[in-house]
């Protein structure tokens, strides 16, 4: 019984012992603070080891609070319950959990059958004469884990659901991105067809206007010239707009999972809020919300688990098998000398394989450190999305101010100046102008309205969503 027991302590011991290190995280620097607010600043970094930080459920982004437009979030809704891409990343995540079931199946004792018939004067040993050989076995066998080959393995496996499970949330939070910046678009599509349509009427009239002052001979020719190039420069823009309207309509059916169709939109482009407030997220918590660095990390921890295999694949492998069942000359017969049983235990290890099992360990170590590396930079990157979109935010603001601004003093000039130009105080050239400048200020206050909109979805991702 000492005996036993202390082949069970050993078993034990080297049972619970894994080759290579476990994971530890990954140190990256953060900061306090964006520099938004004072891009002259100088924020001072500190090292963060991710192992050690969580996650507060508490702050959370709904897109439903940040979109207030009823039709857009039908559109997400929709968009959640439908979407083929979506659908393709929920597969992904069955399958990383069907792949863990089967490398915990590799930890675990092997069971089989076998049966057989066999007619002749050799079965593995001289019968002597001709006999009839029956036999009906079942077999168990387990390749002892004892250096942890195969739990490293499912650590890696692991790793890969998470990341797969990450995967999918990142693509949600792209297609919300999505579908709400392409409602943003067909909003500023439609504004600027309806002040495209605004303006070709208006200059329709005033070619009218212009076609019979000239054929009373009042004006010369290069007024009327000049008339009817600014119709034509509005009427051209109108079939580019309906075109991209039409084209935006059709990749929201798409991202719906419908077929191409058009449309409805609710709140106008310019009555969509500018100012939308979200919870106040630290540069470090970054680092457990957004999903591309949960990915990247989840990574590092696949890599370091396979790291670990293989520095387990240099040890010896121990087997243990086992045999039971019965043997007969006839099949009536089968059991009745008693079972017929064998056990057993194996070591095989690797000796002289010129190199070949280091260098996978150091292929892996690569690996691991190419996970790390692609860890950083995927920090990085998310900072720098961070901090370009808040900025945005804040300038688009400030244009939004001016492109107003613009817009109603262009608007009033255009109104002065065909005033002057019917009284005769003005030339022709002056009032085109001003009407070239009222319409590309209403089109440039569309756009960026747009974009403001567009930098809020972003920013929405950016920071990791919420659900």
């Amino acid at each position: 019984m000492r005996r036993l027991l202390g082949i069970a302590i050993v078993i034990l011991g080297l049972w619970s012992c894994k080759s290579g290190q476990n994971y530890q995280g990954v140190e990256v620097l953060a900061y306090d603070t964006y520099r938004t607010d004072d891009l002259s600043r100088r924020l001072d970094s500190f090292p963060v080891n991710v192992d050690t930080l969580f996650i507060d459920s508490a702050v959370n982004i709904n897109w439903y609070s940040l979109f207030p437009d009823e039709v857009l979030q039908d559109l997400i809704q929709q968009a959640l319950e439908n979407n083929q891409d979506l659908q393709i990343a929920a597969e992904s995540i069955q399958q990383a959990q069907a792949a863990l079931v089967v490398q915990r199946s590799q930890m675990l004792p092997s069971i089989g059958y076998s049966a057989g018939a066999q007619r002749g004067n050799f079965a593995g040993f001289n019968l002597g004469s001709t006999q009839n050989v029956f036999t009906g076995f079942g077999s168990v066998n387990w390749e002892i884990d004892f250096w942890g080959k195969y739990r490293r393995l499912n650590e890696a496996a692991q790793a890969a659901i998470l990341a797969s499970e990450e995967g999918h949330r990142a693509v949600k939070l792209s297609l919300v991105n999505t579908v709400a910046t392409t409602y943003f678009r067909l909003l500023e599509y439609k504004m600027r067809l309806e002040i495209s349509e605004q303006t070709l009427s208006l200059r329709d009239s005033m070619l009218s206007i212009i076609e019979q002052r000239f054929d009373k001979g009042i004006i010369a020719e290069i007024d009327l010239n000049q008339a009817q190039i600014q119709k034509a420069i509005a009427a051209g823009s109108i079939p580019i707009w309906e075109r991209l309207i039409v084209s935006s309509e059709n990749l929201l059916s798409r991202l719906i999972g419908q077929l191409p169709d058009q449309k409805e939109t609710g709140i106008s482009l310019l009555e969509q809020p500018e100012e939308i407030d979200f919870p106040e997220i630290l540069p470090g918590e970054l680092l457990v919300r957004r999903p591309d660095i949960l990915i990247a990390e989840q990574d590092v921890v696949e890599a370091n688990a396979f790291l670990g295999s293989a520095k387990a694949s240099r040890l010896p492998n121990i087997s243990l098998s086992g045999l039971l069942g019965v043997t007969g000359s006839q099949f009536s017969s089968l059991g009745s000398d008693g079972a017929s049983w064998n056990i057993g235990a194996s070591i095989l290890g690797p000796l002289f394989n010129w190199g070949a099992l280091q260098r996978q360990v150091d292929i892996e170590e690569s690996r691991t450190r190419q996970a790390i590396i692609n860890y950083e930079r995927t920090v990085l990157s998310a900072y720098e999305e961070v901090e370009n979109l808040l900025y945005s935010i804040e300038s688009l603001k400030k244009e939004l101010i001016a492109r107003r601004e613009h817009v109603e003093a262009a608007v009033k000039a255009q109104f002065l100046s065909q005033e002057r130009y019917n009284q005769g105080v003005t030339s022709y050239l002056e009032y085109l102008e001003s009407q070239r400048q009222a319409f590309d200020a209403q089109l440039n206050l569309a756009g960026t309205k747009q974009e403001l909109l567009s930098s809020y979805s972003s920013l929405y991702v950016a920071l990791g969503g919420g659900w």
